[in-house]
This record gives C-alpha cells, sequence and structure tokens, in this order.
C-alpha cells in the first residue's frame, strides 16, 4: 500500500480504477479501520500469508497436459479448459462446473426459489419467474433434464443456454454472459416438456447462421383441449410438439403429432428437426407402452411447417393463440407435401444426437440392444420425393450393447453410447457400422467398452455435438453409486465420471459424487463465453445512481425505501415505516470492483438477497410486525463487514 493511499480514510472503490477484489479489500479495508480510529498492526496486509503469489498475467493458466488429453488435477490458481452446462434435477436450477477438474463453480437459479441469490424473493426475479393474483409465485417445484446452447457458424456463440422443466412444462433461457436467467415460458397444451434443442441455422435463409428457434418435446400426452372432458378416454390423448423463438421466448407454432416425444436434436443447416418415440401406441399404462413392434423417430421440415402457419393452415386448442399445424401420419402421406417424416425404430428408443460431421442422427434403442444412424440427406430425399419409403434413410442399426441410451461424439467419427444394463460405455465407429450393416461382416464397428459405476445415462463430450467437437474429454452420468462414497443414509449420491477419450481406448480418470437428479449437460471450451464481471447502472430503470437519492418515499400506505451499498456501509444508516405499509426496498450496489457483493437480509421478514457490482434489485412486502429489525449484509464484502447493517423500524 503506498503513502498516499494508507493516508486516505475516505478511499472508495472508485478511487481504485480497474482494482480487483483482492486490492480493494485490502486498501479499503486498511481505510475503513483508520476512518475508524482503530490502532492495530497491518503490517503485511496486501501480502499472502505464507508468500504465495497470484498467478502472473491474467491468471488464466491453462491445465497441465500428462500424457493424453490433459490431467483433471489442477494446481490451485489453475483454470479449467471448459465450461460444463448441466441441469440440476430437482432443484430446478442449473449447474455450472469447470472441466477437467469437475468442480462446480456456479448454480444458476432458474424455476425454483434460491436463498443465497433471492431468487423468488426479489421482485425482479419473481416477475421472470410468474406469480398468482395473490402475488404468489406459480411454481415453486421443477424437475430440469435438458440443457442446451445458441449456436453460430456450427459452433456454440456465448449467447445463451436453455433449460426444461419437465413437471410444469417450463423452459427458461440463461443469459451467459452473467450466468442468471432472463426469460421463463410455459408451454400451452403440453405435460411432461422433456426434450429440448435449438436450431444450429435457418431452414431457408443461409445468411442466418445462428440460433433462432428452440424445440420442445411433449412426453405425456393429454385430451386437446385439457378441460376434463374425455378425461377417461386415453384413445384421445395427443402430444405437441413446439418451436420457441430464441429471442422473444414466445411459442411461435406446434405441431399435432402420433405417439409422444422424448429428447430432440436439430441439423446443422436448420432444416430438420428431430424427436424420437416410445410409446407410439399411446397407452396411459404400462403394458399397453410396448405392444408395438417398433416405435419411431420423426424429422419436421421446419420450413414447410412455417409456411404452413403463415398461409393458415392451423388450428388452436383451449385459451392458447398458438397456432397448431397437423403433423399426424395420415395428414402427411405424400412425401412432397408433408410436415414430418415417421421414421420407424427399434422398441423403446431413449435419445437422439446429431453427429458433429453433419450426416447422421443416432437413435439408441434402451430396451433393444442396438443403435440406429439415420443419415440426413436421405430424410431430405424423402421430402423430395426422391425415396419411396422414409424408413431407408436408416443406413445402419447395429448391436451395440445391453440397454442404450444417449450418444455422444469425438470429432472422429466415433460414438460414445451409454449402456444402462451393461454399466458401460461403449465406443463404435459410425462409418464401420454402416458397413456392416450393409454386409461386410468383417467391418469391426466396436472399437471400445469402459466399465462405469453404476447405469449410466446421460453422456456427453468436449463440443460434441457442434463441428468443433475436439475429442478430448466425455463425461457420464450414472444413476446410482451405491458402494462409490461414503454413506449419508438412504438417499445415495449419484456419480458423475471424467473419461479420457483423446487416444484409441478410454481412460477413467476421476469421478465425483453429485446430488440426485442430474440429466444432460453440454461442454465446450472457456473462450467462447466472455462474460460481465461487473454489470452496467444504466440497465436498471430503477436505479439509485447516488447516495443522496436514498430516502422514504410515502404515498398513502405505500411506502418506497430507496437504498445503496458501498463497502462498508449502507446510504440509510436507519428508516422508519408505519405497521400496516405496503414497503418496497429498492437496492443499489454502488461498488464497481469485480466480486464485491454486497447481501440484504430483513430479520422476521423471510427477506435475504444479493446484488453484484453496479446491480439493481428489489424486494416489496407487509410491515405487519412493529419494532425493530436489523437489516445486514449477508455476503461478505469487507473488514468492517460484520459493521454494515441499516436499522429498520416500524412504528405500531
Amino acid at each position: 500500500m503506498s503513502e498516499g493511499q494508507s493516508k486516505n480514510p475516505e478511499m472508495t472503490a472508485d478511487s481504485v480504477p480497474n482494482a480487483g477484489r483482492r486490492s480493494f479489500l485490502g486498501a479499503a479495508g486498511v481505510a475503513g479501520l483508520v476512518g475508524a480510529g482503530l490502532s492495530m498492526g497491518l503490517a503485511g496486509c496486501r501480502k499472502e500469508e505464507g508468500g504465495a503469489a497470484a498467478p502472473a498475467g491474467d491468471g488464466h493458466a491453462a491445465a497441465p497436459a500428462h500424457g493424453g488429453a490433459g490431467s483433471p488435477h489442477l494446481k490451485p490458481g489453475e483454470l479449467d479448459t471448459y465450461y460444463g452446462i448441466w441441469s440440476g434435477g430437482h432443484t430446478g436450477d442449473m449447474r455450472i462446473l469447470g472441466l477437467p477438474s469437475g468442480r462446480e463453480i456456479h448454480r444458476v437459479p432458474v424455476f425454483t426459489p434460491d436463498a443465497l441469490v433471492g431468487w423468488g424473493i426479489t421482485n425482479e426475479s419473481r416477475k421472470i419467474m410468474g406469480t398468482r393474483p395473490d402475488g404468489s409465485l406459480k411454481y415453486t417445484v421443477a424437475d430440469t433434464h435438458h440443457t442446451h446452447a445458441s449456436y453460430k457458424d456450427g459452433n456454440y456463440d456465448g449467447r445463451y443456454a436453455w433449460i426444461n422443466d419437465k413437471i410444469n412444462s417450463r423452459i427458461a433461457r440463461v443469459r451467459l454472459d452473467t450466468f442468471t436467467c432472463d426469460k421463463i415460458t410455459e408451454l400451452p397444451n403440453v405435460q411432461g416438456f422433456h426434450g429440448i434443442f435449438p436450431d444450429k441455422a435457418d431452414p431457408v435463409d443461409p445468411a442466418i447462421n445462428y440460433t433462432t428457434r428452440v424445440f420442445c418435446g411433449s412426453e405425456f400426452s393429454i385430451p386437446l383441449p385439457n378441460n376434463g372432458k374425455d378425461a377417461a378416454d386415453a384413445t384421445k390423448y395427443r402430444s405437441l410438439f413446439s418451436c420457441v423463438d430464441a429471442e422473444t421466448m414466445e411459442v411461435r407454432w406446434q405441431a399435432l403429432i402420433d405417439g409422444n416425444c422424448d429428447l430432440v436434436a436439430t441439423s446443422f443447416d436448420g432444416k430438420l428437426a428431430a424427436t424420437n418415440q416410445y410409446n407410439t401406441e399411446m397407452g396411459a399404462h404400462y403394458e399397453d407402452m410396448m405392444s408395438a413392434e417398433r416405435d419411431a423417430c420423426l424429422f419436421f421440415n421446419i420450413a414447410r411447417i412455417e409456411e404452413a402457419v403463415k398461409a393458415g393452415k392451423t388450428k388452436t386448442y383451449g385459451d392458447s393463440k398458438v397456432p397448431v399445424v397437423d403433423a399426424t401420419r395420415a395428414a402427411n402421406a405424400d412425401p412432397k407435401t408433408a410436415l414430418v417424416a415417421y421414421v420407424s425404430v427399434p422398441k423403446n428408443p431413449h435419445g437422439v444426437n446429431a453427429s458433429p460431421d453433419a450426416k447422421y442422427f443416432i437413435c439408441a434403442g434402451k430396451l433393444n440392444p442396438t443403435a440406429t444412424v439415420i443419415e440426413l440427406q436421405k430424410v431430405l430425399d424423402w421430402f423430395d420425393g426422391k425415396l419411396d419409403n422414409a424408413d431407408k434413410a436408416i443406413v445402419a442399426e447395429v448391436e451395440i450393447g445391453l440397454g442404450p441410451l444417449h450418444t455422444a461424439f469425438d470429432g472422429r467419427g466415433n460414438a460414445y453410447t451409454t449402456l444402462f444394463l451393461d454399466s458401460q460405455v461403449v465406443k463404435w465407429n459410425i462409418e464401420a457400422a454402416i458397413k456392416f450393416h450393409a454386409g461386410d461382416k468383417n467391418a469391426k464397428y466396436v472399437v471400445d467398452r469402459l466399465d462405469v459405476t453404476y447405469q449410466p445415462g446421460h453422456i456427453n463430450a468436449s463440443q460434441s455435438e457442434t463441428r468443433a467437437a475436439d475429442g478430448k474429454w466425455l463425461c457420464v452420468g450414472c444413476k446410482f453409486s451405491k458402494d462409490r462414497f461414503l454413506p449419508v443414509g438412504p438417499l445415495h449420491a449419484e456419480t458423475e465420471q471424467l473419461i479420457d477419450i483423446s487416444g484409441e481406448k478410454m481412460v477413467l480418470v476421476a469421478d465425483h459424487p453429485v446430488r440426485p437428479e442430474p440429466h444432460d449437460f453440454i461442454i465446450f471450451k472457456r473462450d467462447i463465453i466472455k462474460t460481465k464481471q461487473i454489470y452496467n447502472l444504466d440497465d436498471f430503470p430503477n436505479a439509485i445512481k447516488d447516495p443522496k437519492e436514498s430516502g422514504v418515499f410515502r404515498n398513502g400506505n405505500k411506502v418506497t425505501v430507496k437504498i445503496t451499498s458501498q463497502a462498508p456501509a449502507f446510504s440509510l444508516r436507519e428508516f422508519t415505516v408505519k405497521k400496516g405499509d405496503e414497503v418496497t426496498l429498492v437496492l443499489t450496489n454502488l461498488d464497481n470492483i469485480e466480486d464485491l457483493t454486497h447481501g440484504f437480509a430483513i430479520p422476521k421478514y423471510n427477506i435475504n438477497f444479493i446484488v453484484n457490482p453496479q446491480e439493481t434489485a428489489s424486494v416489496t412486502f407487509k410491515a405487519d410486525k412493529p419494532g425493530v429489525y436489523w437489516c445486514y449484509c449477508t455476503h461478505f464484502c469487507h473488514a468492517l463487514h460484520l459493521e454494515m447493517r441499516s436499522r429498520m423500524i416500524v412504528e405500531g
């Protein structure tokens, strides 16, 4: 610390341009202590205990290579090479991991309340989540399964990620510059919204080489409209495939289909979206779902569907105004006018995935030991009337093991499929499988097998479903851990395992416990995302830009309290309201130092939320309990953090 700094008790974040949180805490902490009139030894306040040095340069040291894809065991200060975006499962959030370390960096609250950041408590988050007429949250539970990100030029572009809520049929968008949810849409006339995938390009305009739509599949069929009529007659239940606008998050259109939807995939040229189907019988009971010989994978011709929507060849259901096209088999028998192609696949498939060479979709059999390879050009040929049977788009159907579920890719022509019943990952070569299916019985398509622990479900590899698949790392989520970790009672952790796939043989290098029950995930290089470390004050219309604007503003029994935070103090040391007032408290964090977050908690009022640097958030509550309530900062911010308080007085 310079002499000038040590003598300036009025130092604030603004007086330390471009300072990081560490340097600010060193400087401002001393300033605060001097300003408080305290005398104590401050030697070494800017130096790490034990002489440890911060990383040189920007601190973005890459993981060291120790053969193969590298080491998952990073040294202190080393950053991961990849981001991983995971579904949170029953917690209703999104997990952010660093890979290959497997360290959980962050959780993005999405569909359910989160006490750490105040999601579901602040007015801003409640508006995104949705409320009932009485002001309560519309939903407080969720079940996230699948998450995928926006594309440009066949690779992720770092703009958005989307995630589903299967329970309440909601789709959410997360901004990747701030890792915050900014939109949630509830799909109409749908239950069991499961599969999700963004398009990778426009189906008509080749100049639009980025994501503009997100496709959503509904797993459970219901009466349309679902108003209580025909509730007992399962033969009248139907499913819808939905298209959501990537920017507005409004539902563009839906397609009525025969059968249901499971997972979703999209082609790199934007022309096709697909969903695999189990229960094409549309059975309402377990035994009714198993009678058909084969199920299907549906391919939607997006350009034709949108032409039909423009032409008004649609209908609506119930209160929804969303146009619905007829994509049933009966209405789409002629390939040259069909909106959808039905390709049969072995019974009970689970998973459809697009290969990074843009040629194939892979459907895994689940209850059939096969993987089905469908050539996309042949699907387009069927739509053009050049193929007399859509099933002729199948170029391989090969046995790979028991219980195949999901497939990832390494960009070298190999696929990696989880085998739920075998508790294995199988590596197989797609072109060799095609040769074998064509009659070359000498083609050895299975390359390697690896035991995992236990019952693997979702799988993905680094950059797997992009044109930039790099074949370095593969992650697999296992549904049972049993003896893998310390026991914690009847509910066991699940296992996420990391596999090096850079060589011919797969090598299991690490595993981690995870709280049940995550599902899908994606892995991409860290330089794709450019995050904001500090918010822009102008992005918040209700921001309090100067502490002098703070105060209590009354309009009858509606009271607005405006407060700013700047370490180590709130701009209002106390404020007074009356019993029965409806209070809206607006808080702006005026600190502009990276990582200098403040919290605000009000005891007995069920309020706690945070504001990051230059962020504004607000809460509204009824002051129904007279007394004194110490509002305090809940997020450690300063040497005088414990002294950072404001006093709310509620007059009786």
